[in-house]
């Protein structure tokens, strides 16, 4: 049955609905919903993002516990899996925690600047590292190829003609700075790197003073490796570039306690410096960095102890590292233009092999961190009772992987929409074709499908509208309702449909 008209609790605001054309409310554009479901299309000029790759495919589900289903999540992982007891809590989120390594993270959590996306990855996921780090860094399906990064494509279209007449008034600085990893594509623009690239922390500073010495351990030998060498040196210094990094890392400082780098390549030196630039007042739009040694098919743990390891080094230094630069932009007073986000190639596989570690695998968390992000869950923990692929194990096949809730491209498609403020055709065009938000940057969990409510995987959050949740039904979708709710409150767009199926409740709280 569908109703024209619905209950609400006294205290709750008359809902601004729309049921098959008919209006239940008009709303002035000043009201909170209004706003929320306006958003914006205007540049942000100032905003910056900083990139870390976390190399060789992280394990997700012993980074995010999944505390929901644990009894599973313990029988699949018999020598790997954290001890309930021992893993941290999530305020809020009864459903997940973190690693016991993870406490810089868990805080930030805690505080609302981080959120977790669940189960991420793409349709046929490849699980060759060269290959699915392509595809994550350029964009792209698993079937296509691209010769540009996602993120070099942004600021190619955002600063046309690069590198000609750049340095100019309107851009003194470098587009995109990275540190680690040899021109990553994302970086790429569709003819010519869009971003300033050193190897090592070591080739960083001694571009601080005059690249004379840039040493390259990792480039190929001979001709190759010194054309290389100099065309990185040349990209920097004829252009001017190394005067304005070092001013900027000269005038910045870093006002928060970072960890003790093992190495001078380690994510927190690399951090740090990200940090002292952004102070120091360097118009850099994006930043890459990263932080290897997640391939961890044996060892990731040590055999008396599953808390301590490979991978618990990796995700301390991970969470000390990203704590103690969000703590310091926020000493800075620069948090505000600053978001974060992680990636890797690919997840790994849901069951522990017998080497204490575990193999390729598809789909793993992202974490996407800063004061700009207003959704702190993207999709839910993995149901590891239904939703691991396949179904069920053999015993010539014991292997299971964790299926995909979120593709990484509605991630960029959100940070190049909501965060940098780029036109939604422009986004489309950028990643290819259009990617439905997950509200990750909004308040409004609104339909990507049409379906009945409790059905997760039609709203763009990725999980059912809750008491925070302004609710958006959009323009062809019908949604079924047949239970009571709450919400903050309910819009209809024209062609949408909320169709109530019973004598239930929808209370707003405005």
């Amino acid at each position: 049955m569908k109703r024209r008209d619905f209950l609400a609790s006294a205290s709750a605001m008359a809902l601004p609905v729309m049921v098959n054309g008919f209006g239940i409310t008009s709303l002035s554009n000043r009201s909170s919903l209004v706003q929320s479901l306006m958003g914006t299309a205007a540049v942000n000029t100032d905003r910056i993002l900083v990139i870390i790759y976390l190399n060789g495919g992280n394990d997700g589900l012993n980074t995010v516990i999944p505390l929901q289903y644990y009894p599973k999540y313990q029988s699949i992982r018999t020598n790997i899996a954290i001890p309930q007891n021992r893993v941290l809590p999530l305020s809020g989120m009864p459903e997940a925690g973190f690693h016991p390594a993870m406490t810089g993270m868990q805080e930030m959590y805690n505080q609302g600047q981080l959120a977790i996306v669940n189960s991420v990855s793409y349709p046929n996921p490849n699980q060759s590292h060269h290959r699915s780090s392509d595809i994550w860094m350029t964009g792209v399906d698993a079937t296509q190829y691209a010769n540009s990064g996602w993120a070099g494509r942004y600021l190619n279209n955002r600063f046309p003609g690069y590198p000609q007449n750049y340095p100019n008034d309107q851009m003194k600085d470098p587009l995109a700075l990275q540190i680690g990893v040899l021109n990553s594509t994302s970086l790429l623009g569709p003819q010519t790197p869009m971003n300033i690239s050193v190897e090592n922390v070591n080739n960083f500073y001694a571009l601080l003073g005059g690249a004379q010495n840039m040493s390259s351990t990792e480039l190929p030998c001979c001709e190759a490796g010194d054309m290389i060498k100099h065309v990185r040196q040349q990209q920097v210094l004829s252009t001017g570039y190394s005067g304005q990094i070092k001013r900027a890392y000269d005038a910045g400082s870093t006002m928060a306690s970072y960890p003790a780098a093992s190495t001078t390549s380690d994510l927190s030196e690399q951090l740090k410096i990200v940090a002292k630039m952004i102070h120091g007042g360097l118009q850099t739009k994006i930043y890459f960095v990263e932080l290897g040694g997640f391939d961890t098919h044996g060892d990731q743990v040590t055999s008396s102890d599953t808390t301590i390891g490979l991978h618990a080094n990796l995700l301390r230094k991970l969470s000390d590292s990203v704590s103690a630069f969000q703590k310091d932009l926020v000493l800075q007073g620069t948090a505000d233009r600053v978001i974060g986000m992680t990636f890797s190639d690919f997840g790994r596989r849901a069951n522990s092999n017998a080497s204490r570690g575990t193999d390729h695998g598809v789909a793993a968390p992202m974490f996407v961190f800063g004061k700009g992000i207003k959704r702190q869950m993207v999709g839910v923990v993995p149901d590891l009772n239904n939703d691991l692929e396949p179904p069920t194990t053999t015993p010539t096949n014991e292997n299971q992987e964790v299926r995909m809730q979120v593709d990484f491209r509605r991630i960029y498609s959100d940070i190049l929409r909501d965060w940098f403020g780029t036109e939604g055709s422009t986004t489309d065009a950028l990643l290819f074709r259009n990617f439905k938000t997950t509200s990750l940057f909004s308040n409004v969990n609104e339909t990507i499908a049409s379906g009945a409510w409790p059905d997760r995987s039609i709203w763009s959050a990725g999980r059912v509208p809750a008491a925070g949740d302004y609710v958006r039904v959009n323009t062809g979708h019908t949604i079924a309702l047949g239970q009571n709710v709450t919400v903050r409150n309910i819009f209809v767009e024209g062609g949408g449909e909320l169709n109530i199926l019973g004598n239930y409740t929808v209370n707003t709280t405005g």
